[in-house]
């Protein structure tokens, strides 16, 4: 098995080795490019800037529109598959660095597929430099100044309206990491953190860096009022009922009086055009 494995990849590299000459040419006479996206951020914002045409495969984390779902997936961005990139003939792959395992990057680069890195934006001034940059590649520049301008008017609402509620919720975030199979708590430093403080709410991991394997003495001692779940972490466990059998949760606050909600990943991780929306959403879990 593991022979063929090694001459299906061969087969498939000396494909790629063919074709791409070819797929360049072709791309560049249609001004289209043929990209396969392994960041969930930089694919939101290429169908925002109009250019999901071009995308022909994405990660799995990458579900944003739901468009995303009829495009071939290439495995979870740290568990990248490469021959399901080479197979679908890139002229180019995206992604933020955030990308594993080194052994498929190396073999992309080994058989001439270009990449291009971008930054990772965690700020809203960052996030708009992302778009200009990522319109460059697309001629895209107008729709880039329309996405900023609403992005920056929905977070002027949601500023506005943040201004209604006189408490501050205690609120926990549970992440479900594929790479270790294990629930983890989201620490204070980060875009989930960023985005409860505009709505409102205050992350009670603020002791924690990065994120950390769910434990009873985490949760127990960070009692939150209120635990968000994301998507696929939730959905494994499919109610708030299960979700509090999790290590812990049954001794807080959230856990006795069921306030455990789902929350797209999408919706919480990342800054995109749709982040002042998604305060918005988020200003209205948390304070129900």
């Amino acid at each position: 098995m593991k022979i063929l494995r090694i001459v299906g990849l061969l087969n498939l590299v000396s494909v790629v080795i063919a074709c791409n000459s070819g797929q360049k040419e072709q791309a560049q006479e249609s001004g289209k490019q043929r990209i396969v996206c392994v960041a969930k951020q930089l694919t939101e914002l290429i169908y925002a800037l109009g250019a999901g045409d071009q995308l022909v495969g994405v990660d799995l984390s990458s579900t944003f529109p739901p468009s995303t779902k009829d495009l071939t997936k290439v495995g979870y961005h740290r568990m990248l598959n490469s021959e399901g990139i080479i197979a679908l003939k890139p002229t180019v792959v995206y992604h933020d660095g955030n990308v594993a395992p080194e052994a498929v990057m190396q073999q992309l680069e080994k058989v001439g597929v270009p990449m291009k890195v971008f930054p990772d934006a965690h700020s809203i001034p960052e996030t708009k430099a992302l778009i200009d940059t990522l319109a460059a590649q697309f001629g895209a520049q107008k729709q880039a100044d329309s996405l900023k301008t609403k992005l920056d008017a929905d977070l002027a609402k949601a500023a506005e309206s943040v201004k209604q509620y006189k408490t501050v919720p205690k609120v926990a975030i549970i992440h479900f990491g594929r790479v270790i199979n294990n629930y983890l708590v989201i620490g204070k430093a980060g875009t989930a953190s960023y985005m409860l403080d505009l709505a409102g709410g205050k992350n009670v991991m603020d002791t924690l860096k990065g994120m950390k394997p769910l434990s009873p003495e985490i949760i127990s001692k960070a009692q939150p009022d209120i635990i968000l779940v994301t998507d696929f972490g939730y959905d494994r466990m499919s109610n708030a009922d299960k979700l509090a059998t999790l290590p812990g949760i049954a001794l807080t606050p959230a856990g006795k009086n069921k306030k455990i909600y789902r929350i797209e990943e999408h919706d919480l991780i990342y800054l995109g055009p749709r982040t002042g929306e998604n305060v918005l959403m988020l200003m209205k879990l948390i304070h129900q």
